[in-house]
């Protein structure tokens, strides 16, 4: 080998050193090792030379063959340079420069090609997925499973989300991601003996952080899950047999040759990449090209304080009007809008809304066979030639998009669905917002009409149960550095009612036990490209003027975003960039109050902020702060409470 090639592998990033290759991050920082033992691949990273991930097991079991075993590795990687930049509105990060170093090493099996196994290494990020190949005459067959798993170090803890069982839950809706994420508890365990739902983030003692997902999920393949077992190992899981009421395959069907979605591995000595990171959009491309410009909004939204009964014609006409005096140009006309208001009053309402300037986004049961539950309309979603109708007459009315709900599996077949649906609707006009579903992989690149998951116990348990709200505070401190971190997160909150009910009444239904200065707060801390606030009507004489200003000019979309300070569960300070203008938002779960020396070197010293902040009995006001010579400024948040900061 000459000196000139390995030079040329050692600026990729990639060495080969006898039965170990190396694949390293441009900044060389994150290394991935690659081994073969026995012909049983496996991997394991370091950062800054420190174990992340252990000796973990690679390879797939396939109908074609079993590739965890009996493989023997090519001699030479095929490496590449990735650097592109692209843009993307409706993420964390408007503008993203992508840099990573790839190695695609290619495993025979007796003699021939079997499968690749392709890594990308970018700072902060490891990024892995398999190219499988032809055997002989066999040009398709079936995932059976992934060998992929995950080696954490001892002693490291977990922040993880419980897959729950299948057919289960609210109508025998589940799994829909929306169970309670366990927080900083040792390994060993596997949820409720189902794994758990992407995204996983663990604690490696003093080292760092990892997060743990995957992208590139589409109809061509099943979504997955962690699976957990002794000694430190997850593995990749496949959906479960009982999903979607038992019809559909849990493995994937795939025609050769054929390449898996991406498993990613975020990597930090702090929580700033893993807040940061942009993996889930950086490795997959959009897969059609976007009927129109699409407009991210922000919106109102009568359900989430009154529930069903106010899906009526003048209920909704007055959030109309809400809507057009908060500046915003949506709402969202939730479930049993087909039996309480009907086609010809949408269409009414549409067209008063469009004089307003207001849209309407309409929810729809994703219905079939998967599930009980009774809301319309029902029967539409789930069926192409229905539901291409359907789409026509909305986009003659004017309807900006839909909320589909009530998936509950992620196997191929639903994969499908969902790819469907957006698909049809980009071809009328239509955004798309999921509900009761699987976490987006990607989705925001993918599909350009993609607006939003729910995919997280969210606002509407706020209503359902005061223990939710009793919790809201750690669930916020824990989302943002989980969930909202691989894709947006239609969360539906900001609430300024006092109390959960239609009209504010004071001691009826769930109270809240955050200040109004919290709920501002998540407006900035929760990403997602479409909002539509838990805010009502009555907020405009019931709220603190400051607070419904501040909800008036909140952006919905973000130019950059930065890790401050936080903990999973317990308290979280961001600030995130639109255009020039920075907002720094934080919350506190802990008992006791968070005194913190905030630094922002993205401003000047000496600049004067608006600063929103609570006393000890929660009562929010806003005043002016001056930023130190050494860019610091002190702030103090009492337990339920939260803290803005605007230059």
């Amino acid at each position: 080998m000459s000196f000139k090639y390995v030079l040329c592998l050692c600026l990729l990033g990639f060495l080969k050193l006898s039965a170990q290759a190396v694949v390293k991050s441009p900044d060389g920082k994150l290394k991935v090792s690659l081994m073969v033992s026995s012909g049983m691949p496996s991997y394991s990273v370091t950062y800054n030379e420190k174990s992340f991930l252990e000796n973990s097991p690679l390879g797939l079991k396939t109908s074609a063959g079993d590739f965890t075993t009996g493989l023997a590795l090519k001699a030479d990687a095929n490496q590449n340079k990735i650097d592109e930049t692209y843009e993307l509105p409706n993420i964390k990060q408007h503008t993203v420069h992508y840099e990573a170093n790839e190695a695609i090493f290619s495993f025979s099996k007796e003699n021939k090609p079997a499968i690749d196994v392709i890594f990308r290494v970018s700072n902060n990020n490891v990024a892995f997925k398999y190219k499988i190949y032809p055997q002989k005459e066999i040009l398709s067959c079936v995932v059976q499973e992934e060998a992929s798993g995950f080696v954490l170090p001892e002693g490291s803890t977990t922040f993880l989300c419980p897959q729950s069982k299948p057919m289960t839950g609210y109508a025998r809706s589940a799994p829909s991601y929306e169970t309670s994420y366990t927080l900083d508890v040792p390994m060993g365990q596997n949820g409720i003996g189902e794994g758990y739902t992407f995204p996983c983030l663990f604690k490696i003692k003093n080292n760092g952080w990892v997060l743990i997902s995957e992208t590139g999920v589409d109809s061509g393949y099943c979504g997955s899950r962690l699976i957990g077992h002794d000694k430190g190992l997850y593995t990749i899981g496949f959906p479960m047999a009982g999903e979607n009421n038992g019809n559909g395959t849990t493995a994937s069907g795939i025609a050769l040759i054929s390449e898996t979605p991406w498993r990613t591995i975020t990597i930090g000595e702090t929580l700033a990449p893993i807040v940061a990171t942009t993996i889930p959009f950086d490795l997959v491309k959009p897969k059609y090209e976007a009927s129109q410009n699409y407009k991210y909004t922000k919106g109102s939204w009568s359900w989430i304080m009154k529930m069903d009964s106010n899906t009526t014609f003048p209920v909704q006409k007055e959030y109309i009007d809400f809507s057009a005096a908060m500046g915003y140009e949506t709402i969202l006309i939730d479930a049993l809008w087909d039996t309480q208001i009907g086609k010809d009053k949408i269409a009414e309402l549409a067209k008063y809304g469009a004089g307003k300037g207001v849209g309407l986004y309409l929810w729809y049961n994703s219905n079939g066979y998967w599930n009980d539950a009774p809301q319309g309309p029902r029967g539409i979603m789930d069926n192409s030639i229905i539901r291409r109708k359907e789409m026509a007459w909305m986009k003659s009315i004017g309807v900006k998009g839909i909320k589909v709900d009530f998936f509950g599996g992620d196997k191929q077949v639903t994969m499908k669905l969902y790819e469907d649906i957006l698909t049809d609707a980009n071809d009328f006009g239509i955004m798309v917002i999921f509900h009761g579903c699987t976490l987006p992989r990607g989705w925001e690149r993918m599909y350009p009409n993609y607006a939003a998951s729910e995919a997280v116990l969210a606002s509407e348990n706020l209503h359902f149960g005061q223990a939710s709200c009793d919790n809201e505070a750690t669930n916020a401190a824990t989302h943002t550095f989980i969930r909202n971190t691989v894709g947006s997160m239609d969360f539906g909150g900001s609430a300024l009612n006092k109390f959960y009910n239609s009209d504010n009444i004071p001691n009826k239904g769930s109270k809240r036990r955050t200040s109004d200065v919290f709920a501002l707060a998540t407006a900035v801390l929760f990403q997602s490209g479409v909002q539509h606030f838990a805010l009502a009507p009555n907020n405009l004489t019931d709220a603190p003027a400051w607070a419904i200003d501040f909800m008036k000019e909140v952006p919905t979309t973000w130019d950059e975003v930065r890790f401050l300070e936080g903990y999973p569960g317990k308290y979280v300070v961001f600030a995130r960039r639109k255009g020039t203008k920075w907002y720094i938002a934080g919350i506190n779960a802990q008992k006791e109050t968070l005194k913190i020396k905030l630094k922002l070197p993205m401003l000047a010293s000496g600049t004067t902020l608006k600063y929103y902040s609570d006393d000890q009995k929660l009562n929010g006001k806003v005043e002016g702060i001056k930023l130190k010579n050494n860019n610091e400024v002190e702030i103090k948040i009492p337990c339920n409470g939260g803290i803005l900061l605007l230059n």
